[in-house]
């Protein structure tokens, strides 16, 4: 394992093998992020092809940075981490890799003869919103360029400070498609705290979609993932649903958790110590796969159909937003498998 505790301002980075593949410059700590180690890279591209993108919106994602403080317990993208020999546990929520150069490099081949202009996916693996953001201002730079180039994208987030850049985004919708979508999965305060202790609270989040839709935007929110046994009660859903709808969503995304790699064994450590009572129904749920039975599939889309019908957030594709000449693309469920 790393020593992180010996990395200063004017350490070696040889002593970082996989950031030091990543264009490690150095690494700063803080008081204001306490417990958090930002280490500053600098990227060769901005732009990622997604491979075999056949059944997702988009071809191509940004991804301004690597790992991410909001520590959810269940995020799929925690194995990424151990390409650049981190672990994928507390690593992950607090070695954050941020791409300090990522938006000249953005602009560099968004003026490139062979762009096309399809549209990009912010969010994908980490958060760009996350509290990273607030030091480093990546995304004003990233929306500018995207939108001066033609290109349309869209942003998923559970970081509220997207609303500092919503004069930016407003201005960039008139200009190019933009979809917004705002993940809210859980609505109990006290599974909040331990599921993902480093999001703004879902009532924040609430707010954020309820400013997005005054703006114009038709706001998606992902509730998802959907935890076996301890979000999937027709109560939850139903309250959740209905402080989406009034909050002025145009629609839900919902499908039950996945556990892969090294996610699956971090989720289930802290199951264990929180509810060990449910361990043995998910090893029955989840086998050695990565995914819910079949049986349970089709039980939480039995209880999911009707409660969207009921607060009106089972519309195939969002209303169009009233932003002007902006448009709006249709999420689809995988998105947020790379969220």
């Amino acid at each position: 394992m790393v020593r992180w505790q010996r990395q200063t301002l004017g350490a070696d980075d040889g002593a970082l093998p996989g950031l030091e593949r990543a264009g490690f410059v150095r690494s700063v700590q803080t008081p204001e992020f306490e417990g958090i180690t930002f280490h500053e890279v600098l990227c060769k591209s901005a732009l990622n092809r997604v491979p075999d993108s056949g059944a997702l919106p988009f071809n191509w994602t940004i991804n301004p940075m690597r790992g991410c403080s909001h520590a959810c317990r269940y995020c799929f993208a925690r194995g990424t981490h151990e390409y650049l020999d981190l672990d994928a546990g507390a690593d992950f929520d607090s070695q954050i890799v941020v791409k300090t150069n990522v938006v000249p490099v953005l602009r560099r081949e968004l003026h490139r003869r062979s762009w096309r202009r399809e549209s990009v996916a912010l969010g994908t693996n980490t958060d760009p919103y996350q509290r990273a953001e607030g030091r480093y201002r990546l995304m004003p730079g990233i929306i500018s360029a995207l939108a001066e180039s033609g290109t349309g994208f869209s942003i998923l987030t559970k970081g509220t400070l997207l609303r500092r850049d919503l004069p930016l985004l407003v201005q960039a919708a008139g200009q190019v498609p933009v979809h917004l979508a705002v993940s809210i999965a859980i609505l109990d305060l006290d599974l909040h705290r331990g599921l993902e202790p480093g999001t703004p609270s879902p009532r924040a989040r609430l707010e954020l979609v309820r400013a997005l839709a005054e703006a114009g935007f038709a706001v998606n929110v992902m509730v998802a993932p959907i935890i076996p046994y301890l979000t999937d009660s027709n109560t939850h859903l139903d309250e959740l649903f209905a402080a989406i709808a009034e909050a002025g969503a145009a629609g839900v995304t919902a499908f039950p958790m996945h556990l892969r790699g090294s996610t699956r064994g971090w989720f289930l450590n802290w199951l264990a110590e929180a509810h060990p009572a449910l361990m043995r129904r998910y090893r029955q749920l989840y086998g050695r796969g990565t995914s819910v039975t079949p049986e349970y599939s089709a039980w939480l889309r039995g209880r999911i159909e009707p409660l969207l019908e009921k607060h009106r957030l089972n519309r195939d594709r969002p209303a169009e937003p009233k932003v002007r000449a902006a448009e709006s693309h249709t999420p689809d469920p995988q998105l947020a498998l790379f969220a």
